[in-house]
């Protein structure tokens, strides 16, 4: 969606032994949207103005570049797979809406796919495993629009529309740091809606062949309100956040859970989160028990599965990451900020 997400920051929270975050500068002033780890020492990060970033090291050093392009981009999706190669996707109308890849560690990048049509704006990303991927766009006559790739990212095939599901009018999807469409297993893959009359939450479990929808009671009906952040730690149980980005502090129907695979969404308990949130996700190890949801008035923790929310800072970073093990974490945000958590509780 067009609309400019505001912040999403990660302080892990997973026995209530909670750590702090170690500044790691990367002497960039870009905005940095996107972030993702392929392990406990390797992360890159993606932002404005053509940026993206690399740690070999877990973090002792950043090497920072641009991709060497004309046009200005705006990278709010970054996937890695290992040190030597990550993918980027970059939003806007038109050919500004790109999906990058590298095999060198960022020092070449090659354009896997261009958009053409002015109409599309792509919004995220997401792979079930190293070849495997889709990518989700705003509605173009009255479709989503989804790409998907299955051999790592090096060609990008849009589905046909006879296999894109349907918007609602004043349908979209945020471009929130890539966490509005996730994957799970082999097969399973949702998306969230915002802006309509009702906020949906769109789910495949054919790779994108059919899709089906479910209603959220998540808040709606304004282009600022809506789902921001998708996460599914199995098969059936996942977690939708959002609100209002234009009330921050507003703590309103912001967050649902679901035991049955996305076919049925209902508020978390009697528990909200403390406003407007973005980003969201399971701790990695815990069992699902413990999450994160944040956004830029503070964040949250839950250590019942998402049931019941306790308020814990009001720091704020754009973006987070796990290490797949879990054993590390990074954020990163405005002014080229990054930090990282060492180390996660209970470990």
């Amino acid at each position: 969606m067009r609309k400019s997400v505001p912040v999403c920051l990660f302080i892990a929270a997973g026995s209530l032994a909670f750590g702090q975050w170690q500044a790691q500068q990367s002497g960039r002033i870009s905005e940095f949207r996107g972030l993702s780890a392929a392990d406990n020492r390797i992360a890159w990060a993606s932002g404005s103005r053509n940026t993206f970033a690399r740690t070999t090291d877990g973090g002792a050093s950043w090497e920072v570049a641009s991709v060497p392009e004309t046009e200005v981009l705006d990278f709010r999706d970054v996937e890695a797979f290992d040190a030597d190669t990550a993918l980027l996707l970059s939003i806007g109308n038109g050919t500004k809406s790109r999906i990058y890849k590298t095999t060198d560690g960022g020092k070449q990048w090659k354009a896997q796919f261009v958009n053409e049509d002015p109409r599309v704006f792509l919004d995220a990303f997401a792979f079930w495993d190293a070849r495997n991927g889709i990518a989700v766009g705003d509605p173009v006559d009255g479709r989503f629009v989804l790409l998907h790739t299955t051999d790592g990212g090096s060609r990008w095939t849009p589905l046909a529309e006879a296999n894109r599901p349907s918007a609602l009018p004043g349908d979209g999807v945020f471009a929130a740091s890539g966490t509005t469409i996730t994957t799970q297993g082999d097969r399973n893959v949702w998306f969230a809606t915002g802006g309509s009359a009702t906020v949906r939450v769109l789910r495949s479990t054919d790779k994108g062949r059919t899709w089906s929808a479910a209603d959220t009671p998540i808040i709606s009906g304004q282009a600022s309100t809506g789902i921001f952040s998708i996460a599914f730690r199995d098969a059936r149980n996942g977690i939708v956040v959002g609100g209002d980005y234009r009330k921050v502090e507003e703590a309103r129907n912001n967050i649902a859970v679901t035991e049955d695979g996305g076919r049925s969404w209902s508020l978390a308990a009697d528990s909200m989160l403390g406003g407007f949130r973005s980003c969201v996700a399971y701790i990695p190890g815990t069992a699902g028990k413990s999450l994160l949801a944040a956004g830029p008035s503070g964040t949250d923790y839950s250590l019942d599965g998402g049931m019941h929310w306790r308020r814990y800072d009001t720091q704020g970073f754009h973006v987070f990451a796990f290490g797949r093990s879990g054993q590390a974490a990074w954020a990163a945000g405005a002014g080229g900020r990054i930090a990282k958590f060492m180390p996660l509780p209970g470990r």
